[in-house]
C-alpha cells in the first residue's frame, strides 16, 4: 500500500458517499466497491459487527437516509491523514463539516477508516466516528 494510493481511493469513496447521501443516486450497493464484509462500525452508542452483505447495506442505507433527510449537500474536508501501517493495512483520519446546499452546517464529524487490501481490492474494514464529534 503506499499513502497516495491509499487517499485517491478514499477521494473516490467519498465521491461516490456524496452523490448517495446528495440524493444523486439510489443504489447504496454501489458502496459495497468500498465498504467490507464484514466490517467493524464503532459510534459513541456501540460497536457493531457487519457480517455479511445485508447487514452492511441496511447500515448504508439508514447512514444515507439519515443525511438526505437533514437536507445533506456536501461534506467541507477540515483535516485528514492517511497512515499505511503495512503492505495491507492503512488508517485513513478525516475531520468534515456536513452541509446543506444554503452553507448551514449540520453536524462535524470526525471518523478513522481501516481500510485493507485483500481479494477484492481496498475496501473499509472499520468505520469508527470519534467521541465529541
Amino acid at each position: 500500500m503506499d499513502e497516495h494510493e491509499v487517499t485517491r481511493w478514499y477521494q473516490a469513496y467519498l465521491a461516490d458517499f456524496v452523490t448517495l447521501a446528495r440524493g444523486g443516486d439510489d443504489d447504496v450497493r454501489r458502496l459495497l466497491a468500498h465498504y467490507g464484509v464484514p466490517m467493524i462500525v464503532g459510534t459513541d452508542s456501540g460497536c457493531s459487527h457487519l457480517t455479511d452483505e445485508e447487514q452492511v447495506l441496511a447500515f448504508a442505507r439508514r447512514l444515507v437516509s439519515g443525511l438526505r433527510a437533514s437536507g445533506y449537500d456536501r461534506g467541507e474536508e477540515l483535516s485528514s491523514a492517511t497512515v499505511v501501517l503495512n503492505g495491507t493495512c492503512a488508517l485513513h483520519r478525516a475531520a468534515f463539516a456536513r452541509l446543506r446546499a444554503d452553507g448551514t452546517q449540520i453536524a462535524r464529524v470526525e471518523t478513522t477508516y481501516l481500510i485493507t487490501d485483500g481479494p477484492a481490492g481496498r475496501r473499509i474494514s472499520a468505520l469508527l466516528a470519534h467521541s465529541g464529534a
